[in-house]
């Protein structure tokens, strides 16, 4: 239980007010004195470790034993009953006749506060490839471009990089190695898309990684067939994502959260060259000497083949 800010006593200090009581001998009022607390305080505590030992001494809840104004049993099973339907807390109260404020309560306590709380829980889903090659994730993300320090450095509104347009950071990352090859591009096109397939797979071989597979959501440029016939064109499959479902491509959208937290917004930037010249040295940072919790905290480069880990080219 959470310790009252203004509490005068604690469990530890009603112990030592039992010891010098009880066993060396001082006066109540002596001791009571000594704390900073009244006698009555005192004697409370004396009585309630008299009554239940130790366990006495513990902090209560201040909550009363029984409210009489406590919504009916029936009554909460029936909001369960309307909830488990998916009604709102608005349509329970109307319907029962009953204040919003009561319904919202009963729900709080029955933990189903909020409607995502009726679905089960999905487990967690891990997997692995067992060679680095059998699947690559590819992904895109969209970072602005910036001609001077923002607000996020400066504090300050004032100074704004309109129309300065947008960076796409194409992303590919080995499942097996978690090794990452990232290029800076002005699109997300068909195009672009096909075109860093083709050098991040070249980059992959380069380390003696064959690429069997290429995982993507479903975005335009993975749909199109230019990208089907690059994937054909290199022998590897090419498997996309269910709608909506991130998780299946979750290693992608891993990395490109440590990028953006240890990249991209790890320190205040000039500009978005200043940025995009900082990547190359992070990617082999991160490929040859960060630490990966996936891979037992060893960095993505040691789980390629040894005579393939030579200096990599961004």
């Amino acid at each position: 239980m959470k310790l009252h800010a203004n509490a005068r006593t604690t469990p530890k200090t009603r112990q030592l007010l039992v010891q010098r009581v009880l066993k060396e001998d001082w006066r109540v009022s002596d001791a009571a004195c000594a704390m900073g607390i009244s006698r009555a305080t005192a004697y409370k505590w004396l009585w309630r470790y008299e009554e239940e030992g130790h366990a006495g001494l513990e902090d209560r809840s201040s909550a009363p034993g029984r409210v009489w104004n406590r919504t009916k049993r029936w009554l909460q099973r029936r909001i369960e009953q309307l909830r488990r339907k998916r009604l709102t807390a608005w349509a329970i109260a109307k319907r029962l006749g009953m204040a919003i404020s009561t319904v919202g309560g009963v729900l709080r306590r029955l933990g189903l506060g909020k409607l995502k709380y009726l679905d089960p829980v999905e487990p967690i889903v891990r997997y692995e490839r067992d060679r680095p090659g059998e699947l690559i994730h590819l992904d895109v993300k969209k970072l602005g471009r910036f001609r001077c320090p923002g607000k996020r450095v400066t504090g300050k509104l004032r100074r704004r990089s309109q129309g300065a347009g947008w960076d796409f950071l194409h992303v590919c990352v080995d499942d097996h190695s978690r090794a990452a090859y990232v290029e800076i591009l002005s699109d997300e096109r068909k195009e672009s898309a096909t075109a860093f397939l083709e050098r991040a797979t070249a980059w992959l071989k380069r380390h003696g990684v064959d690429v069997e597979r290429v995982m993507t959501d479903n975005g335009s440029a993975y749909c199109s067939y230019a990208f089907r016939d690059a994937c054909a064109a290199l022998g590897a499959r090419h498997l996309k994502t269910r709608p909506c479902r991130p998780q299946t491509n979750g290693k992608a959208e891993r990395f490109i959260q440590s990028l953006m937290r240890e990249w991209a917004y790890a320190r205040p930037y000039r500009s978005d060259r200043a940025r995009a010249k900082a990547l190359g040295p992070w990617l082999e940072h991160y490929n040859r000497e960060r630490p990966h919790a996936g891979i037992g905290g060893k960095p993505p480069f040691e789980r390629l083949p040894a005579g393939c880990r030579q200096r990599a080219r961004y």
